[in-house]
């Protein structure tokens, strides 16, 4: 087994890619250059590998010698030298670090199992009335003609919403909620400035002080929702404290962030594609694939985090134990090995096998949710106005590397006749 040759035996500057504008906005260029050069990088300059092709992520995503407890990081956040270093970034990874994402095996089970019975069918049935509800709220508000930004409309409001909604949380918290949100999702960059550092330690101070006195106030309650969930697992000792605060602040962020790039990405690309926007209108049988289809061309983040567990090879690639692994999801889900076509959009694509929401243990436990939502809003978007156009540039986040959205989507609108 050997590395994979890098192009003219020089060294990729990984990291200088993946933070420059030009690709945060249009990806896929250079992903589809890179993934010419072969499926498993190695970064020589710190020992990351980076997966990029469909068959070896499936491997790796499915593997059980790969997991997610960064502290098995060989030279990563978990050591003194890097306490010495950088005192708050090893302060806000040990804070954030007690939740399912970041534990493997029997403590990732263990706290899985608590809230997987919130995401399951009889669960998605009951909560389709409540995003109706919250979606229609959200449309009746947006004009009947005219033009209207989707992302602050539509988009970003109502999986918040539903959010709060299920944890019974107020409507007037949303905008804390959606600043602490913005702040703690850098962490899954990776690569950090100080200044971000800072900035999500205080928010993840804050979000667990407010989930601390809602658990205080309501723990004597008989709640049939997250919160609920949550709470039980604290009183029966199944979760201690900081596991069910740090828990309910990642379902809480990414809850939130995964919806808002799916339902955001979603209309952008059919706005590109007016063909595809018809096919979608002419047969709504359709919405489920067209679902997976937007996941697949426009994911809502740009890496999947692994480290491995023991030596492990993947597609001829020997991965050493203690490396930090990253799957490229824009170049997996386009993968010309695994797709037609890749680049383009076709929401009835058969056996869309695409990975935006990871897989193996640590498969997004809220997927159920963030499809059900998508299918619901695109249904009511559509439902309500017969013309959408653009209305001017889209302008994607650039303040973060990893997760993948808009911040504004402007849309010229009309109700239908």
């Amino acid at each position: 087994m050997s590395e994979v040759q890098i192009e003219n035996g020089g060294d990729i500057d990984w990291w200088s890619i993946l933070s420059d504008q030009t690709f945060l906005e249009n990806p896929y260029p250079e992903l589809h250059r890179l993934q010419a050069l072969g499926p498993v990088h190695l970064d020589r300059s710190n020992g990351i590998y980076f997966i990029l092709g469909h068959k070896a992520f499936s491997k790796a995503a499915k593997s059980s010698a790969l997991g997610r407890d960064t502290r098995n990081w060989t030279n990563g956040w978990n050591t003194e030298d890097y306490r010495a270093h950088d005192p708050v970034g090893y302060r806000l990874f040990s804070e954030f670090q007690p939740q399912m994402i970041n534990n493997d095996g029997d403590i990732h089970r263990r706290m899985r199992k608590v809230y997987e019975p919130a995401f399951r069918a009889q669960a998605m049935t009951s909560m389709v009335s409540l995003i109706e509800e919250e979606a229609g709220a959200l449309l009746k508000a947006m004009p009947d003609r005219g033009e209207v930004d989707f992302i602050e409309a539509f988009a970003g409001p109502l999986p918040l919403r539903v959010l709060c909604k299920l944890f019974d949380i107020p409507e007037s918290l949303d905008e804390t909620i959606a600043r602490w949100s913005a702040s703690l999702i850098r962490i899954g960059d990776i690569l950090m400035t100080p200044e971000q550092k800072v900035e999500a330690m205080e928010a993840l101070g804050e979000f667990k002080t407010f989930l601390r006195e809602q658990i205080s106030t309501r723990k004597n309650r008989d709640e049939d929702n997250l919160m609920g969930l949550a709470i039980e697992a604290h009183k029966d000792g199944t979760l201690d404290e900081e596991e069910t605060l740090t828990n309910l602040v990642s379902m809480l962020v990414a809850g939130h962030e995964t919806t808002v790039t799916l339902i955001g990405n979603g209309m952008l690309l059919l706005m590109r594609n007016p063909d595809e926007m018809a096919r979608l209108r002419k047969d709504p049988e359709l919405m489920r694939t067209a679902i997976e289809e937007f996941l697949r061309v426009e994911p809502g983040g740009n890496m999947i985090l692994r480290i491995a567990l023991e030596d492990v090879e993947v597609e001829g690639t020997l991965i050493p134990k203690g490396s930090p692994v990253i799957g490229l999801i824009g170049a997996i889900n386009r993968d010309p090995v695994r797709f037609e076509r890749p680049d383009e959009l076709d929401i009835g694509r058969p056996a869309n096998a695409q990975f935006t929401f990871g897989g193996g243990a640590h498969f997004c436990i809220g997927a159920p949710l963030a499809r059900l939502e998508a299918q619901i809003a695109f249904s009511a978007v559509l439902d309500k106005y017969g013309t959408i156009e653009l209305a001017g540039k889209p302008e994607w986040r650039l303040d973060r590397m990893n997760a993948r959205g808009l911040g504004h989507l402007p849309l010229r609108v009309e109700r239908a006749a």
